[in-house]
């Protein structure tokens, strides 16, 4: 049996007639009489039911037609992925990711990719929302969180790059009111807060959750301070004028660290939730266009870019006086 014995079934199978089925293959019907007569011998079984009016399935031609499908999806994804190696990829790509680490990180990477490989057009869609991707049209999203676990049996993960955010003060704030040395101290400190949702009841406790290096547990510490806000870059603007100590990913304050503007406290305790990640509607084959550009993520976040070199610490920070807020 053959590939060509696996089309025929098929066809015989959905048309529900030799004739026409013959028709569908290019072929006569004696010759696909001939051909279904000769399968059914060499198999020892009879495949399809005959009669004046229709050609039905048996229960074993039921299966080796469901079977045949297979195998013949199988030959066209491989005879596929033949052709796609064998030429430039092409066609449009559709993204999404958050504003601030698509206009810093995700975007120039991209111009790249794209200069790399002219016949692909990328269209980028930067939102603080994780869009539905198939219902948007997306072919994939670049994440600071894994897949939700409402679509996790649906999209595809992969982990492109680890992330932190950690605890950062500007040098003006620390030399009036000094760096905290445990976590304790922060009780002491102004702490600017990202809320989420604008409608939140601003006298409610907030709450850091933080892990020690080298430490899997997770702490919860309470914190407060006079300014907050559902802008995460508004918080890093008060932060960088003195206002307080914000928790605030990596990615995005690794420059303002290493430039002095803002100093790392407590640098032994970060919170660890927001690793980058690439997320797609599942499929069986991506389009050689989207695994190329997967990997390339990969590879240009792979040595964290924006993980700042050895710079001003809390502890060469000026202590100056603590107080209370």
């Amino acid at each position: 049996m053959d590939r060509a014995d696996l089309e025929m079934v098929q066809a015989v199978r959905q048309h529900g007639s030799l004739a026409q089925a013959a028709q569908a293959l290019g072929l006569t019907p004696s010759a696909i009489t001939r051909r279904l007569a000769a399968l059914e011998a060499s198999l020892g079984v009879r495949l399809f039911q005959r009669t004046t009016r229709r050609v039905s399935p048996t229960a074993d031609g039921e299966t080796l037609s469901l079977r045949a499908a297979e195998l013949l999806r199988g030959f066209e994804a491989a005879e596929a992925e033949l052709r796609e190696r064998q030429a430039e990829p092409a066609g449009p790509i559709r993204l999404a990711a958050t504003f601030g680490f698509g206009r810093r990180w995700l975007g120039p990477a991209l111009a790249a990719f794209q200069a790399k490989h002219p016949a692909v057009s990328i269209q980028l869609q930067l939102t603080e929302r994780l869009p539905d991707l198939a219902a948007e049209g997306l072919d994939g999203a670049v994440w600071l969180w894994s897949a939700p676990d409402q679509r996790a049996g649906e999209w595809v993960s992969r982990r492109l790059a680890p992330n932190r955010r950690v605890l950062v003060a500007a040098p003006a704030y620390l030399a009036v009111h000094g760096a905290p040395r445990t976590l304790d101290d922060l009780a002491m400190h102004h702490c600017l807060v990202v809320r989420e949702h604008t409608d939140a009841d601003p006298r409610r406790q907030d709450h850091w959750a933080l892990q020690h290096e080298g430490d899997a547990a997770l702490r919860r510490v309470a914190i407060a301070g006079p300014l907050s806000s559902n802008s995460g870059e508004l918080v890093r603007d008060w932060c960088l004028a003195g206002e307080g100590i914000m928790l605030r990913s990596l990615w995005d304050i690794a420059p303002r660290i290493a430039s002095g503007e803002l100093v790392h406290v407590l640098p032994a305790w970060s919170h660890r939730d927001a690793d980058i990640h690439w997320l797609a509607p599942w499929q069986a084959q991506s389009p050689k266009r989207i695994r190329l550009l997967v990997t390339a993520l990969a590879e240009a976040f792979r040595d964290e870019p924006w993980r700042p070199a050895p710079a001003l610490s809390a502890a060469s920070a000026r202590p100056g006086s603590r107080r209370r807020p």
